[in-house]
This record gives structure tokens, sequence and C-alpha cells, in this order.
């Protein structure tokens, strides 16, 4: 996998750390962005089976012949 090195506040970073409860710098923001995309997945997995009930109850009416 790429790599990709980035600057942050060391504030924001040693909050995020004491957060996680992870010692390094590197460990606590990983964690925190692998969190927020499976935070994101989960809201689409919820959304999509909230709408799928709704798609699946409205028949569609019937195509007129011709």
């Amino acid at each position: 996998m790429a790599k990709v090195s980035i600057s942050l506040d060391a504030e924001l970073v040693v909050e995020v750390m004491v957060l996680a409860g992870v010692g390094s710098p590197q460990d606590a923001v990983e964690a925190v962005v692998r969190d927020y995309i499976a935070r994101g997945h989960r809201t689409e997995a919820r959304i999509q089976s909230q709408d799928e009930p709704r798609r699946t109850t409205d028949p569609l009416p019937p195509l007129p012949e011709g």
C-alpha cells in the first residue's frame, strides 16, 4: 500500500493519541482515519437497508399494452 506523509498540528495529534489510547502518533492518526472510514461504510449500509423496503413494496404500474 502506498504511504502518504502529512503535517498536523502537534496538539491535535497529542489529543488523538490520548483519546485513542495509542502511544505512536502514526498509529493514533491511522486508527482515527480507519474508524472514520468504517463509520461511513456502516452509515451507507444502514441507509441502503432503510431504502430497500421502500423500493420493493411499491409495485410498478402495469405497462400499457399496444
